[in-house]
């Protein structure tokens, strides 16, 4: 099933002008130059695919707990993006994708061998094969 956004810019140059975006029926927002380079409000690019990439990785590891015979109350993750100039052109350089999993009977050897596996099996960060670096920090609690 294809997966489908829609993105509209409008009105004067980067600075000046502004955009609107939609994901699926109930993500919706604005971004324009302040909400990327300058902090201010809206959203951005690298935060939707921040979000994007926390999402799928969160519903792989559950994939994996479940194939593995184990039901979790909850994995959350979260996920940094970080833009720096390579070659004087702004780049993702890294994501770090940051794990917190509720795992009933689960011990830190199964759980590290499964986020690693989800890392690998994770489409969008097969997607993001081209940033430079995806780093997986990752804790179980009990």
């Amino acid at each position: 099933m294809p997966a489908k956004a829609q993105a509209e810019w409008t009105g004067g140059d980067l600075k000046t002008g502004s955009g609107t975006f939609t994901a699926g029926d109930s993500l919706s927002g604005e971004f324009s130059f302040k909400s990327r380079f300058e902090d201010g409000p809206g959203a951005n690019p690298e935060q939707l695919i921040g979000a994007a990439h926390a999402s799928c990785f969160a519903m792989q590891v559950n994939n994996e707990l479940y194939q593995a015979g184990f039901t979790p109350e909850s994995i959350k993750t979260d996920a940094t993006v970080t833009v720096r100039f390579v070659d004087g052109a702004p780049t993702i350089t890294t994501i770090a994708l940051s794990t917190v999993g509720v795992v009933p009977g689960l011990d830190q050897a199964k759980w590290d061998e499964v986020t690693a596996a989800a890392k690998e099996g994770c489409i969008i960060s097969r997607a993001l094969a081209g940033v430079g670096e995806i780093t997986l920090e990752t804790k179980l609690e009990s």
